[in-house]
C-alpha cells in the first residue's frame, strides 16, 4: 500500500517531503498499480498549498472545487488496478516483477505500441476525453526521456541517470505527474533573463551541495492540483543568458514553497451534476505555480543550466511524440463523444433522416474518421530508435496536431447548428424537476416523440456543458492552443515531413522529358 509523502518520517535525514528517490523506493511506497483509494490518500496532505476563491486549501480531495475531479482520477486508478483489466491496462515491471500501469510502457514492438494505445483509449473513455492532463499524459514524456537518455546525458551523465531513475520510481509506484513548462505571460518580447525582476520566470537562484533552490512562476499547471509531482521545465525556446531557467526538475506538489493558484473551478460553480454533468466531474483545472524558494535535491534534476539540452529533451528524445500520442488518443475519444452527442440530438429531434442533417452528420463523421485514421497511422508507420524502442510516426503525430486545432471549432459549430435553440431553452436547474407542479408543466412542453421530458432535458444539458457552458469555453480554448501557437505546430509538421520523398517525385517527373519531348526510359 502506498504511503503519503507527508507521512514519511521527518527524521529520516533524507528530506522525504522533497521525495528522496532512494528512500521512497526502498521504504516509503509500495510498488505496483495503485487503487483509487490509495491515490486519494496520497494527495490528502497538509503540505499542499492550493489557492482558490481567496482561501488556502490543504485537502483538495474533499473541497467542492476539486472533489469531482479527484473522484474521476481515482476511477482511472481503480480501472487499471481491477484484476479483470490486468492484461489491457498493465504490464510487468522489469525491475520489481509487479504489474504497473501501461501508460509507462516503453514499447519494443509494434504490438506493444498498439497495446499502449488500447490502454490509453480505455483511460480516455473514463473521462470522455475531457481530462487532457490525466496521469497517462506526462508519463509519456518521462518514458520518452528513458528511451533516449543519451540526449539528457549531453548535459552530464548524472542528469540522464536521474531521469531514468525517476521514471522507474514513478512507474513502479504509479505516480501521477503534471507539468509546468510555459512561462507566465509577462513580456514575451524579452527572454527569461531580461525579465524584470529576474525571478519572474521560475529558475535557479541558489546552488547547494545537496541540491538547488528554485524561485519564480510557471504555467499552465493543468491537472497539477490533483497530482503527486510536477515537472518544472520550459518548452519555449531560450537563448544564451537564460541558463538559470534552462532546467528540468521534478517537485512534489506538496513541497515547502510550492504555491498553486488555481483558476476558478467550474465544478465549484456547478449547481448540480444533473445541470453540469461534465464540469462537475471532469474539470481538472489549470494553475499558476509559484515556486517560492523551493528546494530540489540533485536526484531530481534532469537538465541543469543547459539551453541546448533543455530544448533537445522535448524533440530529440521522443518525449514530445510519446506525450502527444497520448493526447491524440484522448482527443480521438473526445471527438467520438461529440459526434455521438450530435447523432443523439438529431435522432431525438426527428431530424436525423433529413438530407441536410445527414450531410452535416457525415461531415462530423468524416473529420472524426480522418483524425482517428492518423492515430492508427502512427502505429502503421512506427519506427525504431537507436536504443531499440518502437515509436509512433512523427509526421502523422504533427499532422494530427495541426488538424486538431483547425477542426475543433468547426465541429463545435456544426453541433451547435444541429442542436438549435433547444440548447438554451432548458429549465434553470434540476430543482425545477424536483417540484412536481413545475415538472409537469415543463416536461409537457419540453419533450420529443418517444423521449420523455426529463430525458430530453438531461441530454441537452449534457450537450450544453460540452459546447456552451463556461467549462465548454475553456475546452475550446484548450484545444486551440493545446500544442502552442498554430505556427509552432506547423513548424513541427514541416520539420518531420519526408520532403525528400515528395521532391523526389517532382524530380522524377522532370527527368522524363525535355524540350524535345518525352525521354526514353
Amino acid at each position: 500500500m502506498a504511503t503519503r509523502l507527508a507521512d514519511v518520517p521527518a527524521d529520516c535525514g533524507k528530506q522525504p517531503v522533497c521525495g528522496c528517490i532512494d528512500f521512497c523506493r526502498g521504504e516509503a511506497f509500495g510498488t505496483g498499480v495503485r487503487s483509487g483509494a490509495q491515490y486519494v490518500d496520497s494527495i490528502r496532505d497538509d503540505g499542499r498549498h492550493v489557492v482558490h476563491d481567496g482561501d488556502v486549501i490543504r485537502d483538495v480531495t474533499t473541497h467542492p472545487a476539486f472533489e469531482g475531479a479527484v473522484t474521476s482520477v481515482a476511477g482511472i486508478f481503480d480501472n487499471a488496478a481491477a484484476p479483470e483489466n490486468a492484461d489491457l491496462m498493465t504490464y510487468v515491471s522489469p525491475d520489481t516483477g509487479d504489474r504497473v500501469n501501461r501508460h509507462w510502457a516503453m514499447p519494443r514492438s509494434k504490438e506493444e505500441l498498439v497495446a499502449r494505445r488500447k490502454a490509453l483509449t480505455k483511460t480516455s473513455e473514463l473521462t470522455l476525453g475531457l481530462m487532457g492532463r490525466s496521469p497517462d499524459h506526462v508519463a509519456g514524456f518521462f518514458a520518452g526521456y528513458a528511451m533516449a537518455p543519451e540526449v539528457l546525458a549531453r548535459g552530464g551523465q548524472k542528469f540522464a541517470d536521474n531521469a531514468v531513475k525517476f521514471y522507474e520510481f514513478c512507474r513502479d509506484h504509479d505516480m501521477y505527474i503534471a507539468y509546468t513548462i510555459v512561462p507566465p505571460q509577462i513580456d514575451r518580447t524579452k527572454p527569461a533573463h531580461q525579465q524584470e525582476p529576474p525571478d519572474l520566470y521560475a529558475g535557479i537562484v541558489e546552488e547547494r551541495d545537496d541540491g538547488v533552490i528554485i524561485r519564480g512562476a510557471q504555467m499552465l499547471g493543468t491537472g497539477a492540483v490533483l497530482a503527486d509531482f510536477v515537472q518544472l521545465s520550459t518548452i519555449h525556446p531560450m537563448r544564451q543568458g537564460d541558463e538559470n531557467y534552462a532546467i528540468s526538475v521534478a517537485v512534489p506538489c506538496n513541497a515547502p514553497g510550492v504555491k498553486i493558484f488555481s483558476r476558478r473551478s467550474y465544478a465549484s460553480a456547478a449547481s448540480s451534476v444533473f445541470d453540469y454533468p461534465l464540469a462537475s466531474r471532469f474539470d481538472e483545472t489549470d494553475s499558476l505555480f509559484v515556486y517560492d524558494d523551493v528546494f530540489v535535491p540533485w536526484e531530481r534534476v534532469f537538465v541543469y543550466k543547459n539551453v541546448d539540452v533543455a530544448r533537445a529533451q522535448w524533440f530529440e528524445a521522443p518525449a514530445h511524440i510519446m506525450g502527444n500520442s497520448q493526447a491524440q488518443i484522448r482527443y480521438m475519444t473526445k471527438l467520438r463523444f461529440l459526434v455521438g452527442l450530435a447523432k443523439k440530438i438529431t435522432d431525438m429531434n426527428g431530424t436525423g433522416s433529413l438530407p441536410p442533417v445527414i450531410g452535416e452528420l457525415g461531415k462530423l463523421a468524416t473529420y472524426a474518421t480522418m483524425y482517428e485514421g492518423l492515430v492508427y497511422a502512427q502505429e502503421a508507420e512506427c519506427w525504431t530508435n537507436d536504443n531499440g524502442y518502437v515509436l509512433p510516426s512523427m509526421p502523422h503525430i504533427y499532422a494530427n496536431m495541426n488538424l486538431q486545432s483547425e477542426i475543433n471549432p468547426k465541429l463545435l459549430d456544426i453541433v451547435r447548428e444541429l442542436a438549435g435553440g433547444g440548447l438554451i431553452q432548458l429549465p434553470s436547474s434540476v430543482e425545477d424537476l424536483k417540484n412536481p407542479e413545475i415538472r409537469d408543466t415543463i416536461t409537457k412542453y419540453v419533450q420529443s416523440p418517444g423521449v420523455p421530458g426529463e430525458d430530453r432535458i438531461k441530454l441537452m444539458k449534457l450537450a450544453w456543458d460540452m459546447i456552451g457552458s463556461e467549462f465548454a469555453g475553456r475546452h475550446e480554448q484548450y484545444e486551440k492552443f493545446y500544442a502552442g501557437a498554430p505556427f509552432i505546430v506547423k513548424t513541427h509538421a514541416h520539420r518531420t515531413y519526408d520532403w525528400d520523398k515528395a521532391t523526389g517525385l517532382v524530380d522524377y517527373a522532370l527527368s522524363g522529358y525535355d524540350i524535345n519531348g518525352r525521354k526514353t526510359q
